[in-house]
């Protein structure tokens, strides 16, 4: 099993996430422009949903099918990262943060830092990833991350109600270099 221990980066703290973490999470997603780029969130943000759903993170992460951080900076929740749906050496990369940290980087940041947890620590061998196609920040940061579009596909937006055209990605783990011939 892997320790569950605090990942940092040069601005931000990523915790692995608790229940204690629902309140903060349904604060964030009570904004629109929050959620209705997550394709599995209610709105407005269901609270038994939402706190049964960080409850379950601890099991995730001992199973080893999901690995799930705050976002923290100075201390205080800005968003959630996370690496789920996990089988077969393959994961889903996925992030939000709330609207005031927008633009800043630290998606880019926080994602970053997950993506070498997966691929040095879990030893994952691709990550997956998507985002609704009229969310294009999403979509740069994918790339600048160097993930590969890989197509277009239509499902289900649980907060929007509605199917979306989704933008879909993967990223390969680089194999190690062999050893240098002496």
């Amino acid at each position: 099993m892997i320790e569950r221990s605090l990942l940092r980066t040069g601005r931000l703290s990523l915790r692995p996430s608790e229940i204690i973490d629902a309140e903060r999470a349904i604060e964030i997603q009570s904004n629109w422009n929050v959620t209705r780029n997550l394709r599995m969130a209610s709105f407005p943000p269901d609270r038994a949903g939402t706190e049964a759903w960080f409850a379950g993170h601890e099991r995730e992460w001992r199973d080893g099918t999901a690995y799930r951080f705050a976002i923290l900076l100075d201390g205080h929740m800005i968003g959630l990262v996370d690496v789920d749906e996990i089988a077969n050496g393959e994961g889903s990369l996925g992030y939000w943060l709330e609207e005031a940290a927008w633009g800043r980087g630290y998606a880019f940041e926080a994602a970053q830092a997950l993506v070498r947890f997966s691929f040095d620590t879990v030893r994952l061998a691709a990550l997956t990833s998507g985002h609704a196609a009229d969310n294009v920040n999403s979509g740069r940061i994918l790339t600048r991350l160097g993930f590969m579009h890989t197509g277009d596909g239509r499902t289900f937006s649980k907060s929007r109600a509605t199917a979306i055209v989704q933008r879909r990605y993967r990223l390969v783990r680089e194999s190690p270099s062999p050893p240098a011939s002496v």
